[in-house]
């Protein structure tokens, strides 16, 4: 399986392009997004947005899309009142929306054969489509998926069962690849491992943890040990962050290198921090981070190969990063 991200990447030119945030774009294009499903809401309430915003990172160079399935669960939308049923054809219509987006663009690239002459890296690529599976806090919309506190009650069996039918329904909908992200623990980390191998899941993973400094996971618990855990699974064919502040990304690079010859990939948020209290997020006290493409070049030479933005970075974000990956050989150090 790993060797099938390799290839993958081999095609990309050594490198791969991930999409931005999709909240944030939702957002944008006036959606109201303070609802317990967050952007999986935009799934029953606005499809066509949906199919909107992967296209737009598809025109800004994105070669993985990540489904709008973050937040989305059967228990949530029975929650909000639909049935077992609709609640699973809503996950799978996630990764439909997303194929659909990839196979119109595909469709316009190859009609539109001056495009592809002028610029090859926005026409005829590899695209993939990853299902984004949140943590269990992510569910909770308490901001434990920032905190990866989830009480003592909460164990690996408990989280196995919660995500058991999602996935499985995520992996039969067609994706590419399962997207496991914003891992604020080590209990999710070895709840997915043992869901994959129990249900016996052949279509690869990547692990994505949250990070609170260079050292550990937003739980406290240490990278070395969380990326470990990934490494140890012979569906995962990528580890990285995400979510994190762009500060802490290289020597979190650096750290996962000690653990894992998996390809490493990494999509910061903007620097900025989640208060779950009011829903807003807040700058950081630092100097500003949100444009972080300068230190994409570094973070390749410190050895990953997956970019891409996640809260609050937008296409503009990400047609930044395609231009430094195929352009510019190495950028500033952070």
């Amino acid at each position: 399986m790993e060797l099938g991200m390799r290839d993958f990447l081999k095609k990309c030119g050594g490198a791969a392009v991930i999409d931005g945030g999709f909240a944030t774009e939702l957002e944008r294009h006036g959606v109201d997004l303070n609802d317990p499903l967050w952007s999986a809401k935009c799934l029953f309430t606005s499809p066509h947005l949906v199919r909107r915003v992967h296209l737009d990172y598809l025109d800004a160079g994105a070669n993985i899309i990540l489904t709008s399935s973050y937040q989305a669960t059967i228990q949530g939308f029975e929650a909000k009142g639909f049935s077992k049923e609709e609640g699973e054809t809503l996950l799978r219509r996630s990764v439909e929306l997303a194929i659909e987006a990839r196979d119109i663009y595909n469709d316009r690239c190859t009609k539109d054969s001056f495009d592809f002459i002028r610029d090859e890296r926005h026409g005829s690529r590899p695209i993939i489509v990853a299902a984004s599976v949140g943590s269990y806090g992510a569910y909770l919309a308490d901001g434990s998926e920032y905190t990866g506190n989830y009480g003592d009650s909460v164990t690996v069996q408990t989280l196995k069962d919660f995500h058991r039918e999602r996935v499985k329904i995520l992996v039969d909908a067609g994706a590419d690849l399962i997207a496991f992200e914003t891992i604020p623990n080590k209990l999710d980390a070895q709840a997915y491992v043992e869901l994959m191998e129990e249900e016996g899941i052949d279509t690869p993973a990547w692990f994505s943890f949250s990070c609170k400094d260079e050292n550990n996971v937003a739980s406290g618990d240490s990278i070395l040990d969380c990326a470990s855990i990934a490494n140890s699974c012979r569906q995962v064919v990528a580890v990285g962050v995400n979510c994190t502040a762009p500060r802490f990304i290289h020597g979190l690079i650096s750290s996962i290198k000690k653990v894992t010859t998996k390809p490493i990939l990494v999509y910061p948020n903007s620097g900025e921090t989640y208060n779950p209290d009011n829903n807003q997020w807040v700058k950081s006290s630092v100097e500003a981070e949100e444009d972080f493409v300068p230190y994409i070049g570094k973070w390749r030479y410190a050895g990953a190969s997956l970019f891409g933005g996640c809260c609050r970075t937008t296409p503009k974000t990400i047609r930044g990063i395609a231009e430094a990956i195929y352009e510019k050989p190495h950028g500033k150090s952070i």
